[in-house]
């Protein structure tokens, strides 16, 4: 069986980051790739820990050779994920695991149509509550809410769905997603 680029996006507050730990905690054949920034290293960071670093004309030389399988701009900085250093863990037999924002899964989806890409999102009314749970004001909640409606919009990329109401029950569904893919 070969192994495969899988990509986690959803809203926040669905409980992504817990779902995919232990999914990685359960799962020896599924690893993680470090991201890569054209951001300066902050004090204490090490390349390759949390991130390679590279200077901006690197960046844009591996951009511009399609060495990216997805980017984006936040803060004035550069994020994305290296396309060589996912085909690596999967030369190397290890299933991969990312997980990232709907914007940047779509690009993966679009530069990797074999990639399977899970959405994960609780329902509707879970959503709310938790929203409304951590929210400092109406003007926030109805901010979530508009971008967890836009986020789900742009979701159409998603080869599978997963209701994360039950934290164990997403966790079985995305192990199963790996099983059988």
């Amino acid at each position: 069986m070969s192994k495969k680029l899988y990509v986690v996006s959803g809203p926040s507050g669905a409980g992504i980051s817990d779902i995919v730990a232990a999914v990685f905690q359960k799962r020896g054949d599924v690893s993680a790739v470090t991201p890569i920034t054209a951001r300066k290293m902050k004090k204490g960071e090490v390349d390759g820990v949390g991130f390679f670093f590279y200077d901006l004309d690197g960046w844009k030389a591996l951009k511009e050779a399609g060495g990216m399988l997805e980017c984006t701009t936040f803060a004035g900085n550069d994020y994305g994920t290296s396309r060589a250093l996912v085909e690596e863990k999967l030369n190397a037999g290890q299933n991969v695991l990312l997980s990232l924002e709907v914007e940047r899964a779509a690009q993966i989806k679009a530069n990797m149509p074999e990639a399977v890409c899970v959405y994960i999102e609780p329902s509707a009314d879970v959503l709310y509550a938790r929203y409304e749970a951590i929210a400092r004001s109406p003007v926030e909640l109805s901010v979530r809410l508009e971008t967890a409606e836009k986020q789900r919009a742009l979701s159409t990329f998603a080869d599978a769905r997963i209701v994360s109401d039950d934290l164990n029950k997403a966790i079985a569904e995305l192990d199963a997603i790996i099983l059988k893919s």
